[in-house]
């Protein structure tokens, strides 16, 4: 099985290099805007879904024209695989993953996706397409060569404030499992603490969009004080994106700690498929929700786990597991979101809610990876993979249209 692994680093290109991309920003944006339309259009007239090679025909017919004979100027591979991105993200949401592809905006984050025909990476140097020089990064992973490094593909991007980074994709069939811990562990996700696990440790939301909303606030109250298109606007809009993205970077040091920790302690992890696009919809909680990054979190234990020979289990999201009874069994009616200790009326348990949650958990995913999977069906507990069993009634997919 192939694993890809990227690796980011800050990039530092030189005026020449800087309007290469920048131009090449410019022609991904127009091309994928302009065949999002020409898609758009042709799905409303005739039906017609479109493939990646009437794309690819189209844009080689752009090229002739007067109009938009810059095309050529740039290199080739960042267009085709604008067309392919494109493509994928028709496939999904016709398939019901994902919504309707977006146009691009020159003001959101700007990339461009190089394959092996458009760079040359020799001896540690990256010499990219359309370009005499090679480009400065700054490599920070000590564990792995960079002169040995050998990626299929590279993904040059510029944030909205203004700085530059160079992801390098690489594919390889190794895989380095951990030692087996010989323990499993069950986590109940929150938003008072992140997380609390089976073994009673609680880890502490830290709330960093909440410690930065004061500076946010003052940030974009400046920004819309200032005059539209002015340099003024362009130097406040910077400092707003610069405050995002310290509270991003802080998140993501977060999850990949707390991520990288459950796996280093457990053979077994648990935990719940949470509706969070539906609980975001919740005003109340909406900010403090999306700030915990539960689907971040989620997403960098699968792979986390994939790679190191771990096993995550996801149980049900409608599984009661705050309202049973760790020690008996026992299932309360109703329990509201304010109770944080009950006590259980079968065999007068006390009970914090999150820790006997997470113990339920556990016991939950035991029963699909444990040693007697017979016992259960599977239909509600189910394990994280490929193919989901959804139910143990027959899913179909709706089709979906634009």
């Amino acid at each position: 099985m192939v694993v890809r692994t990227a690796y980011k680093c800050r990039a530092y290109p030189d005026p020449e290099q800087a309007a290469v991309f920048n131009r090449t920003f410019g022609c991904v944006r127009l091309v994928w805007n302009k065949t999002l339309a020409e898609r758009h259009r042709a799905w409303h007239a005739d039906g017609n879904r479109g493939s990646y090679k009437e794309t690819d025909a189209a844009l080689t017919a752009w090229k002739k024209t007067e109009d938009l004979a810059f095309l050529n100027e740039v290199s080739s591979v960042p267009l085709q695989q604008a067309l392919r991105h494109q493509h994928a993200a028709f496939a999904n949401f016709f398939a019901g993953r994902a919504r309707y592809p977006r146009f691009k905006n020159r003001n959101s984050r700007q990339s461009a996706h190089y394959t092996r025909s458009a760079f040359r990476m020799r001896d540690g140097e990256l010499r990219m397409a359309k370009t005499t020089a090679p480009l400065a990064f700054v490599w920070s992973f000590d564990d792995v060569d960079l002169v040995t490094l050998n990626p299929t593909m590279v993904v040059i991007s510029r944030d909205c404030d203004g700085r530059w980074y160079v992801t390098f994709a690489v594919d390889t069939d190794e895989r380095v499992p951990l030692p087996a811990a010989e323990h499993q562990i069950g986590v109940d996700l929150g938003v008072k603490d992140f997380a609390v696990t089976s073994d009673g440790d609680r880890i502490a939301n830290p709330r960093h969009l909440e410690k930065k909303q004061r500076n946010l606030a003052r940030y974009q109250r400046r920004m819309a004080r200032c005059r539209p298109g002015s340099n003024n606007r362009r130097k406040a809009k910077a400092k707003v994106a610069r405050a995002h993205r310290k509270v991003r970077d802080a998140r993501a040091d977060f999850l990949h700690r707390t991520s990288t920790g459950l796996v280093r302690r457990a053979d077994t992890i648990v935990i719940e498929d949470l509706n969070v696009s539906g609980m975001v919809r919740n005003r109340t909680l909406a900010r403090a929700i999306s700030d915990c990054g539960w689907g971040e979190f989620r997403r960098q234990l699968e792979y986390k786990c994939e790679r190191a020979g771990r096993t995550l289990v996801v149980i049900d999201r409608w599984y009661p597991s705050s309202k049973t009874c760790s020690a008996c069994g026992h299932l309360l009616a109703e329990l509201s979101l304010s109770t944080r200790r009950w006590t259980c009326p079968g065999c007068r348990t006390r009970h914090d809610r999150d820790h006997n949650a997470a113990k339920n958990i556990l016991a939950a995913g035991r029963a699909v990876a444990g040693d007697t999977p017979g016992d259960v069906c599977g239909a509600d507990v189910r394990r994280q993979g490929t193919s989901l069993p959804q139910s143990a009634a027959k899913q179909k997919l709706p089709r979906r249209e634009p």
